[in-house]
């Protein structure tokens, strides 16, 4: 047993016992900073599957307390003795109770002595002391039912253990609660310590509509009533608190005090905190020689060395360099950002390819308010697009053989584009990209549209920006057309970042996860299936809440937006976010990226053949599919048993209504009434929590580590908006120094490659899909066949994408100083590797 450390999942103990009705007790945990019980300790009861046929209530054994056997490896064991009557029927709970004055955290139980083999209970849950939690916990066994089928004597410990776990909905939350409720995102902002930092509520509004978040029951803000308070730490239900392991790598504390002292350190060396890079050398220094750093205060280092071991080389006492780690794809061709082809394939390999679309008409129309935001017609003209369009002779048939594709952002920033402006240090654009695809199977750019809508009195302004290859570019228009794409790549950057990351995985995902604890009990075959995807996801968001998204956190320091990307998130919450476009083939078939073809591989056909993210999601995608199907038809064998599952239909239905409550009313939310209805929303929710997540999260640092390909932050206007004499002599004259001056400066960048470096870290208790196995699926001898074929499935698709990552035929995969996509690829060591695909949304 382990007393205020977490355990390890990997260890499978077994415990022997004597036969004729004893009982044999094991409790596991790491060996770190365990003391030996002394007196009454834990205390255990066992309750059976029958209700008393006399009394009609449960029957139970005597209390009992546990005592130490031995040690094994990291593990402890404990054993405790029951003689049970003939009459007592099957056990089918164990009620513990902690007499100690520390929380203990209780892994697994497993009761020895029976004919049919040991009985074997997952608990891996914290145990609070009884002076401060005095409710038995309940813990049952491995043997799933739906509520219909479960047993008479277990009933009413399972109705009432979800009452438990949702609390009463008042009173703040405190470290050791275990409840699950919701709340809006009313925590980003800080108004009491200064009132320029109060941030807008997101969630239950017309105006911003947001997903909910965990509730913590925090006191309002003194200075803004709508508020919620700051405080030390965030709540979050004790058994979603990261491992030992996990918390070494990434805990709260840790990454606040690191990020910190970054800033710190940088602050102490920069007397300007505008301060760019001088030139691309400079830039290079960053993985060479490092940056020295100041003396730091007293514990400073030994934090930094924890946060950002790699990158920190202590030199001696009083020096000590902060040098990153050389991206792959810099390794292989230093001017590889340079490239068009490399900017063009990213949008279909890269951390964010779920943006490209098909173009669909022509001209291009914002939707937006003329009134207000002026012309809605694109300045894309066929005078620009048509020449570079060889083999097609107008824009038209190009459009009808599916050959022209956008990253469209243009109505979701330009709303944005005055307020931002008036911020020191950045600005937006509303931007739209162009690009074609050639007979090779490649995107090639084809044109960059930047707007400004009417502001200041002055009328709209937009520009289209053409690449080197057009045939009347000069060595200032090649400029022009760099600069260009710096400021699409900080859209890229921050759209991805806000809505293909944070608002599709980790925040939608947040209301499935409280509402399948609410809703579904631990014995519920639904609730075992999404359990391994719902690790560490509320303990992530609660550090973002923290330190990334928060008013002056790390986005609103270095991305473009600043401090309205929340409110872009919320937004882009409310006009893409569906659930069923999560599902990958609907979302790919939304962006005309495929088509439904019931004679193609997946029932799809993909508008682009080689679409690395694509080509393997969708294989991804099957097998979780394959396995979630013969899960769900194996416990729900009809329509009437899914449609008669109350606890079921009522976690779909908090889910759409309270989870996701400023959607309710949307049409497109699936029915709940079949299998094949609930195997498409657990595959959905499934896909999201894990190779969704990979694909976005995974080469974050691979791709922005070396910060010019892909900038969170475009710091100056394009030179041509209003330009000056001045402007237009540097541009000329010195067109690197222009480029260098709309980059991150030094702070905004460094800081970015910290976290991006911390977010592509695999942990080294990572759980992979198909690698690690619940309990109660290896107890079921169908569960256990179908996790083994969806186990060997997903070795197969490891084996797959190696082949096409060497096959020279495809070349958003292959080619000089290309990095290989593996971003789907299920498994991975521990480390900044560029694929494995996670059970959950861990980082």
């Amino acid at each position: 047993m382990v007393i205020g450390d977490r355990f390890s999942r990997n260890h499978h103990p077994q415990i022997s016992a004597s036969q004729g009705g004893i009982l044999g007790n094991l409790l596991n945990g790491g060996l770190h900073g365990i003391k030996d019980l002394v007196g009454k300790t834990l205390v255990l009861q066992l309750v059976s599957d029958e209700l008393d046929p006399k009394t009609n209530s449960e029957k139970k054994t005597t209390e009992s307390n546990v005592h130490k056997t031995g040690t094994k490896e990291d593990e402890v064991q404990y054993e405790i003795r029951f003689e049970l009557a003939a009459s007592f029927g099957n056990v089918g709970a164990v009620l513990v109770q902690n007499e100690d004055c520390n929380e203990v955290f209780l892994k697994t139980i497993v009761l020895d002595g029976f004919s049919n083999g040991p009985l074997h209970f997952t608990c891996d849950s914290w145990i609070q002391p009884k002076s401060d939690s005095p409710q038995k916990r309940v813990f049952f066994a491995n043997k799933l039912y739906l509520p219909s089928e479960t047993p008479s004597g277990l009933r009413k410990l399972r109705e009432e253990e979800l009452v438990v776990i949702r609390g009463n909905g008042g009173g703040e939350r405190k470290k050791s609660d275990r409840i699950y409720d919701y709340d809006v995102f009313n925590d980003l902002g800080d108004p009491d310590t200064n009132i320029d930092l109060k941030r807008p509520v997101l969630g239950a509004s017309n105006q911003y509509p947001y997903p909910r978040r965990c509730r913590t029951g925090r006191n309002p803000s003194k200075a803004d009533s709508l508020s919620e308070e700051k405080g030390s730490n965030v709540y979050v239900p004790r058994d979603e608190v990261f491992s030992e392991i996990k918390q070494t790598q990434f805990i709260t504390t840790t990454v606040s005090s690191g990020l910190s002292l970054v800033l710190e350190s940088l602050d102490a060396i920069l007397s300007d905190q505008d301060l760019g890079f001088v030139s691309f050398e400079d830039i290079d220094t960053l993985y060479k020689e490092g940056i020295h750093l100041p003396q730091l205060r007293a514990n400073a280092l030994n934090v930094l060395q924890r946060i950002i071991p790699k990158f920190l080389i202590v030199v001696n006492d009083k020096q000590n360099l902060l040098r990153f780690d050389t991206p792959e794809a810099f390794k292989r061709d230093r001017f590889f950002w340079l490239s068009d082809e490399q900017f063009a394939r990213e949008t279909l390999a890269g951390v964010n390819p779920y943006s490209i679309q098909v173009v669909k008409e022509w001209p291009l129309k914002s939707k937006l308010d003329p009134q207000i935001y002026g012309s809605p017609e694109s300045a894309f003209t066929r005078e620009v697009i048509e020449p570079q369009i060889i083999g097609y002779c107008t824009v038209e048939e190009a459009i009808k053989q599916k050959k022209l594709f956008m990253l469209d952002y243009h109505d979701l920033f330009l709303p944005y584009v005055s307020r931002v402006r008036e911020i020191k240090g950045t600005t937006l654009y509303g931007s739209r990209t162009l690009f074609f695809l050639t007979e090779q199977g490649t995107l090639k750019p084809l044109a960059i549209e930047l707007t400004r809508p009417p502001m200041e009195g002055k009328p709209q302004w937009k520009q289209v920006f053409k690449p080197a290859s057009y045939s009347n570019s000069n060595a200032t228009n090649l400029w022009l057309w760099r600069l260009a794409k710096v400021h699409v790549l900080a859209h890229d950057s921050g759209y991805h970042e806000l809505v293909s990351h944070w608002l599709r995985t980790h925040c939608a995902v947040e209301p499935f996860i409280i509402a399948t604890h609410r809703q579904l009990s631990t014995m519920h075959p639904i609730y075992r299936l999404l359990h391994p995807h719902m690790r560490y996801t509320m303990e992530i968001n609660s550090l973002a809440r923290e330190v990334l998204i928060s008013a002056n956190g790390v986005i609103e320091t270095s991305f473009s937006p600043r401090k309205y990307s929340m409110e872009i998130s919320s937004v882009a919450y409310d006009q893409f976010w569906q659930f069923d476009l999560q599902a990958l083939p609907n979302y790919l078939i939304s962006r005309g990226m495929a088509v439904a073809d019931p004679n193609a591989p997946h029932g799809l056909k993909l508008t682009i053949e080689d679409y690395p993210f694509a080509n393997d999601g969708l294989l991804v995608w099957d097998a979780i599919k394959e396995w979630v199907t013969e899960y769900v038809n194996h416990y729900y064998p009809s329509p009437s048993t899914v449609e008669s599952d109350q606890e079921l239909q009522a976690w779909w239905t908090e889910i759409r209504t309270v989870g996701h409550g400023d959607k309710a009313e949307e049409p497109w939310w699936p029915n709940l009434k079949t299998p094949e209805d609930l195997a498409e929303i657990i595959t959905t929710i499934a896909w999201v929590a894990s190779a969704h997540h990979a694909a976005v999260n995974f080469a974050q640092y691979a791709y922005g580590g070396y910060f010019p390909n892909r900038p969170t932050i475009a710091r100056n206007n394009i030179p041509t908006e209003h330009p000056s004499k001045e402007e237009l002599e540097k541009l000329i004259n010195s067109p690197e120094k222009t480029f260098l001056e709309c980059l991150p400066s030094q702070i905004q960048s460094t800081l970015v490659m910290v976290v991006l470096n911390l977010l592509s870290d695999h942990s080294p208790d990572e759980e992979y899909i198909g690698q690690y196995v619940e309990q109660s699926w290896v107890e079921n001898p169908t569960i256990k066949l179908a996790f083994e074929r969806f186990s060997t499935k997903l070795k197969e698709i490891e084996g797959i994408i190696d082949s096409r990552n060497a096959d020279t035929n495809l070349k958003n995969r292959n080619g000089a100083g290309v990095v290989p996509y593996e971003l789907m690829k299920p498994f991975s060591g521990p480390g900044v590797t560029g694929k494995g695909v996670p059970y959950s949304i861990s980082i």
